[in-house]
């Protein structure tokens, strides 16, 4: 039996599936290795003092996980350096943010040969290797230089950048072209795939080699959009868990008779959160009659806190929740009640149930399943409304979301008001639009669509069919 081997920078198999995590990227990538047998290989989280190469191997719940330590300078050029300094604002737009040092770049084609020389002979004949994320773009070339002509699949996760920002990358040809020893390539929309395609034809003189392939650096490459969905089984089971049942009912009582709204988001700058309170802030100005009838839960767990664009985030949001809580809040209600802490998958659901709107405004976001998770965890009979950024990569599929233009304050403030005052009948026609989204976007779908795609790919360059989710 073909085995699959998933390639990320960190391994985040959940010891307790039923539990999760906020993050969706954990919860699919488990799906996928219950069901073909392999491993899920990336970075330990820890450091040593120098780099050994030696796996840590062990079993979470039914994943087998294979773990490699990092020095701590490669975690500083590759991780906070190149990864989230460097590609990470670049990929969201933010060239302003982006930071070039020469240490970063080769921190990153360190720590991606390391890998490279780590996991190779772990591969067997027969194997397909999927690999993850931002981090790893050079990874497959890497293998290739070590004599592996497995079947080699990279899937980015979050946007790809406008070519005339991309070119403001030292190096940014050797990045694209090291893309182009892998055999599948995959996006979230078509909006990131067409981004890409721009820059190899216009940039590498590429050509396309039929539909669904693209010709360049001497090699021809496969393309294709595999839009990421949710866990629907595994998500309704944690919505109806006991404790996703019974922190539905705190939050419902904590509610006070009040509607609450609700967003999920790591604390970062793409995901658009001083423009949401800002917007939520507009709304109170514009709807006095509102205020104390309606409030905020921003929950944003602390994330690379140890990078400077971070701190300065955490800092203004700080500030930004205590004013607008200062000025509006009576003694019996606080318009925001802002969280930097994480909660289980069961516990989120139950948050979600008891929402009346989920505000997903990210100014430029790969998928976004907070978007999903919501929809899937409404009541039929009773469900609340999903506002959700155009900037989203799932504004693509879910049209039926009130979709905003997040830097316009006054756009979200007409949002809310829409959103609380919503008939009935037209929020049930929306979410049975938004969950039949989701559920023909599964993530067994998402997974299925992949890893057939790449298994039908021929190595030594692949057919001209076309390749998408809904095809593949």
């Amino acid at each position: 039996m073909t085995r699959l081997i998933v390639v990320s920078n960190r391994v985040s198999a959940p010891v307790d599936p039923a539990a999760g995590s906020a993050g969706g990227l954990a919860m699919a990538l488990s799906a996928a290795l219950r069901k073909y047998e392999g491993l899920w290989f990336g970075w330990s989280g820890e450091t040593v003092e120098h780099f050994t190469g030696e796996l840590k191997v062990e079993d979470r719940a039914g994943v087998t996980v294979a773990l490699v330590d990092l020095e701590a300078q490669d975690v500083e050029e590759y991780y906070n350096g190149y990864a989230n300094k460097t590609l990470w604002p670049l990929f969201h737009h933010r060239v302003d943010l982006t930071a070039y040092e020469r240490s970063y770049g080769e921190g990153y084609e360190r720590v991606n040969r390391r890998f490279a020389e780590t996991l190779a002979p772990l591969i067997q004949p027969g194997d397909i290797i999927w690999v993850h994320d931002y981090h790893l773009i050079p990874l497959a070339r890497d293998l290739r230089r070590l004599g592996i002509t497995n079947r080699i699949g990279f899937f980015l996760h979050t946007p790809w950048p406008a070519r005339q920002l991309l070119v403001t990358l030292p190096h940014h040809r050797r990045l694209v072209e090291s893309l182009f020893a892998y055999d599948l390539i995959g996006f979230q929309t078509q909006e990131w795939l067409d981004l890409f395609r721009d820059y190899v034809i216009s940039e590498a003189r590429g050509e396309l080699a039929g539909y669904g392939g693209l010709e360049a650096f001497g090699r021809r490459v496969r393309i294709g959009t595999f839009p990421i969905g949710i866990d629907v089984e595994g998500f309704l089971e944690a919505r109806n868990s006991r404790e996703g049942l019974r922190t539905y009912d705190r939050m419902a009582a904590s509610a006070a008779f009040r509607s609450m709204m609700v967003g999920v988001d790591r604390l970062d700058y793409s995901k658009g959160l001083e423009e949401r309170m800002l917007g939520y802030e507009q709304f109170l100005q514009d709807h006095p009659d509102l205020r104390g009838d309606v409030f905020l839960v921003q929950v944003t767990p602390i994330s690379r806190d140890e990078v400077d664009t971070y701190q300065d985030i955490r800092s203004r949001l700080d500030s930004l929740a205590g004013r607008i809580n200062g000025e509006y809040a009576d003694m019996d209600w606080q318009p925001i009640r802002y969280l930097n802490r994480s909660y289980r998958r069961d516990q989120l659901a139950g948050i979600y149930r008891a929402a009346k709107v989920c505000l997903v405004t990210p100014l430029r976001d790969g998928m976004n399943l907070v978007a999903k998770e919501f929809v899937c965890a409404q009541n039929p009979d009773d469900p609340g409304v999903l506002i959700l950024s155009r900037f989203a990569g799932a504004a693509e599929q879910m049209g039926e979301a009130l979709l905003v233009n997040p830097f316009s304050r006054e756009e979200v403030a007409d949002a809310i008001h829409r959103a609380l005052t919503m008939p009935l009948e037209e929020r049930v026609r929306k979410w049975t639009a938004l969950m039949q989204v989701v559920q023909d976007t599964d993530v067994a779908l998402w997974r299925d669509a992949y890893v057939g795609a790449l298994n039908a790919v021929e190595v030594a360059g692949g057919d001209d069919g076309a390749i998408s989710a809904r095809a593949a």
